[in-house]
């Protein structure tokens, strides 16, 4: 199956697009509708309750160092000030047990907000999760066959939580930190003067400037990484999934090699990370601190004039703490968005991409009455340099079998594809029933035929989840039927667990034979009109080739039926056998005609043979030898 994957085009790569810088702004627009879904009544309420706790949490938050200030001056007040004096003796337990009351408020009413937000969040996530997961179903196989699964799911993993991030910060740290802010400039603003409003908007520019400087140059530091931690994951996920072909070659030390070079890289970014990290803090520090420190300092000359107290001491002091929060918020809000973005951009990309076969506005579903397949001049190719198939025409009549043979590299398999909608041709139709399957909606053409792959990949799960994958809605009744004509049943039986037991990562704990049944039984349980058996039995040995073409061809019995075939002794008994080379039918008719034509076909059939005898001959010799070793150890 070498036509399909050595032919891919080099000029048509479906790569995602150019990373695109996205804004916060840009971001969030297009978060918004899975934050506020139009059809979901109780996640809006759930919004608005969460931005009126915002709010009043806020309210709070401000009134905390006024209780402190309260209760400082109330303590610090002297003998001759007979008015605070009052307030000490009546007020200053008061003021420090409404002190402590607010502060409760505070976290209650924080804790209640996110605990509101939360289903709202992860409903955005899950909703824009599952729908680039739908999208990348719904992309061509080029984009599949071309892209590295490892890097996908590193794509997905990291968008999931890019999403979240994205939606709570923005949401539940960003809003609420700009209303604070807002406060506390008014506050100092009232309660001292202009001059402190102006240094600490001062320190708060200088503040938000350093941190979006230094995160920019960080920014790339965190993309290079990104690229690195894709790569070492692919390459693992890679090797893992080889894991039998590492250990046929003796190739540990080399994945291992391969593995730690890319980890090397991840690791030299990663330090790169965490240092820039530590400037990133160290600067922000030491603006924070010049900021808080200045105001402290006026406040002490506010005192010594006589225009503030003790307790506007305090009060500045804890403003410009409780300031230090929302600031930090503020920085990390940006850090973090800003890597989320990045992390996010390339989802937006997955979701950007369109589906290089898609169904024609209202197009009808596909009619099977009688299920005859015909190719009408059909031409195709991967790169346009070298075409696939050229004028290919023939027609599998209802229920009878065609095969097609050549050798690789003649488009065999591209056929299989075009007939699943995988590629459309690039002249010429394919035509069901009289009905062009480039016109018809893709999912009713794949519910009507039915596909045996040589290689057949199971999902890990147990046997019976990947037969009834055929038809989720079959009943147990119908799922042992199926494993019984795929001739599977008296294995399901011997097996720990039977039909609930595990077949492994791609069914690795079964046998290539024992697969091909499983993929049989499937094809069976969805019972579809149009069979398509791609060199179903070509990686099998001879015994279970046999025993699996026995199961073929009840599943073929009245059914049209397409073989693409690599060994020629299964398709003997086809209606038709079509001769394929280099995209071009060279010769057909019934497997008696071709022989004695003696072209092609009777080339391939006799070397064939040759090959089949060389084989036998070899088996026969070595039971001989087994049969002689062991009189000699008799004896």
């Amino acid at each position: 199956m070498t036509d399909q994957t050595l032919s891919q085009p080099q000029t048509a790569k479906p790569a995602l697009p150019a990373q695109r810088e996205l804004s916060l702004i840009k971001t969030v627009q297009r978060l918004w509708p899975y934050v506020w879904p139009r059809e979901r009544l109780d996640l809006r309420l759930r919004v608005g309750g969460a931005v009126a706790l915002m709010i009043i949490a806020k309210f709070v938050t401000i009134a905390v160092p006024f209780s402190f200030k309260w209760a400082t001056d109330a303590i610090t007040a002297k003998d001759g000030d007979t008015g605070a004096l009052a307030l000490y003796i009546g007020g200053a337990i008061g003021l420090t047990i409404l002190y402590g009351i607010l502060r409760t408020m505070m976290v209650v009413l924080t804790q209640g907000r996110d605990a509101l937000f939360a289903a709202v969040s992860m409903n955005a996530v899950r909703r824009l999760a599952t729908e680039v997961f739908v999208h990348l179903h719904q992309l061509s196989l080029r984009f599949h066959l071309e892209r590295k699964t490892g890097g996908l799911t590193r794509v997905l993993e990291r968008g999931r939580t890019a999403i979240e991030q994205i939606v709570r910060l923005s949401m539940l740290t960003g809003i609420p930190t700009i209303v604070e802010f807002t406060l506390i400039l008014a506050v100092l603003f009232y309660e001292f003067d202009w001059r402190y409003s102006l240094v600490v908007v001062i320190m708060i520019i200088l503040y938000l400037w350093f941190t979006t400087t230094a995160t920019n140059w960080r920014m790339s530091i965190r993309r290079s990484m990104n690229e690195s931690d894709s790569d070492a994951n692919t390459k693992a996920i890679d090797s893992l999934l080889n894991y039998e072909t590492v250990k046929y070659f003796g190739a540990e030390d080399r994945e291992a090699q391969r593995y730690d070079k890319a980890m090397a890289r991840y690791e030299r970014l990663s330090v790169g990370s965490y240092v820039s990290l530590a400037f990133l803090n160290t600067g922000q520090g030491v603006i924070f601190t010049a900021g808080l420190a200045l105001v402290m300092l006026m406040c002490i000359g506010g005192i010594r004039a006589g225009t503030h107290t003790i307790g506007d001491f305090v009060l500045v002091n804890s403003m410009m703490i409780q300031l230090a929060q929302p600031l930090n918020f503020m920085g990390m809000l940006y850090r973090e968005v800003k890597q989320a973005v990045i992390d996010i951009e390339t989802m937006f990309d997955l979701l950007g991409q369109n589906p290089e076969i898609q169904d024609h506005p209202n197009a009808p579903a596909l009619s099977v009455s009688a299920g005859a397949l015909r190719f009408e001049n059909v031409h195709f190719a991967y790169d346009s340099t070298r075409p696939i198939l050229r004028g290919v025409s023939f027609e599998v009549p209802a229920g009878q079998t065609v095969a097609i043979v050549g050798p690789s590299g003649a488009g065999k398999s591209t056929i299989s594809r075009l007939i699943f909608r995988f590629y459309e041709p690039q002249a010429g139709r394919i035509v069901i029933d009289g009905q062009d399957i480039s016109a018809v909606q893709q999912r009713s053409l794949r519910d009507q035929v039915g596909m045996v792959p040589q290689d057949s990949v199971l999902f890990n799960d147990t046997i019976g989840y990947n037969i009834r994958y055929g038809r989720w809605e079959a009943s147990d009744d119908e799922v042992e039927a199926a494993a019984s004509l795929a001739q599977i049943d008296n294995f399901i039986k011997l097996v720990p667990g039977g039909y609930q037991a595990q077949v492994g990562e791609r069914g690795l704990k079964l046998s290539g034979g024992e697969k091909q049944r499983v993929a049989i039984a499937r094809t069976i349980l969805k019972g579809p009109p149009i069979l398509v058996l791609d060199e179903a039995t070509s990686a099998l040995d001879s015994f279970t080739e046999r025993e699996i073409q026995i199961a073929l061809d009840r599943v073929s019995k009245g059914r049209t039926t397409l073989v693409i075939a690599h060994r020629l002794s299964t398709v003997v008994n086809a209606n038709e056998i079509l001769v394929l080379d280099k995209g071009i039918i060279v010769e057909r008719g019934r497997h008696e005609d071709l022989l004695e034509k003696g072209g092609v076909y009777a080339a391939m059939w006799n070397r064939q043979r040759e090959v089949d005898q060389a084989n036998e001959a070899l088996r026969r010799a070595e039971e001989e030898e087994g049969k002689s070793v062991h009189v000699a150890i008799e004896a």
